[in-house]
Formats: C-alpha cells, structure tokens, sequence
C-alpha cells in the first residue's frame, strides 16, 4: 500500500463511526451510528463487508467479545481503527478539504453538511 492510499466515501464513513463508538464498535452499533449521523440505512452486510476490507488493508483490527445468551451464545466482533487507519482518515479528511476550499459550498464545513452532494 502507498502512503496515497483514500479511504473511499462509505469505508470514510465507517472508520469515522468506528472512532466516535470506541470499544463499543461492531457491526450493528456501527451501522446505528451511521444512520443517525448521515440519514443513510445500509444493511449490516454492507458494513461487515467494508468492516473486513479495511481490516485487510489494515486500518482496523477485530476481536470477540464474550458470547451472550442474547445472541444465542454467540459473541460479537468488535473493531478499532489502527493508527495506520487514523492516518488514512487525516490523509482523506485533507484531501476533502483541499479539494472543496474555494468553492461556494454552504456552510463552513460543507462536505459534512446534510445537503452536501443534493441537488438544488
């Protein structure tokens, strides 16, 4: 991998969810939080699929959680961002930004803006 290496916009997403949720970081409190922040619904496959993509690229580690009789005696895959994961979110974040400074965007931080990226 090169130090150029983006997040792209959802594996952005998740690794930003990821860093708000700390230790309580899986796949359906992962995919909670998105939701709440960005109105966007996406499916716990989906999550798990970029969850396990960025694990390989190494920006995330996994572990399992104790097993729950709520989950049928199965345990939860929790995640953390890597610092290699923090640096791919700095590297991304100022690309954003130097990509939208200068333009007419609402807002201070337009791009993380509910109307970013909406048509008028």
């Amino acid at each position: 991998m090169s130090i150029r290496d983006y997040l792209g916009e959802f594996e952005h997403i998740v690794v930003l969810a990821l860093m708000r949720l700390g230790d309580r970081a899986y796949g359906v409190t992962v995919r909670q939080e998105i939701a709440a922040r960005t109105q966007r619904d996406v499916s716990v496959g989906a999550i798990y699929a970029t969850l396990d993509r960025l694990e390989t690229k190494g920006y995330v580690t996994s572990r399992l959680g104790e097993p729950t009789s709520e989950r049928g005696g199965r345990s939860k895959r929790f995640f953390r961002v890597t610092a290699k994961g923090v640096s791919a979110v700095n590297r991304t974040h100022r690309a954003l930004l130097s990509m939208s400074e200068g333009l007419n965007l609402v807002g201070r931080h337009s791009w993380s803006h509910p109307s970013f990226g909406r048509l008028s």
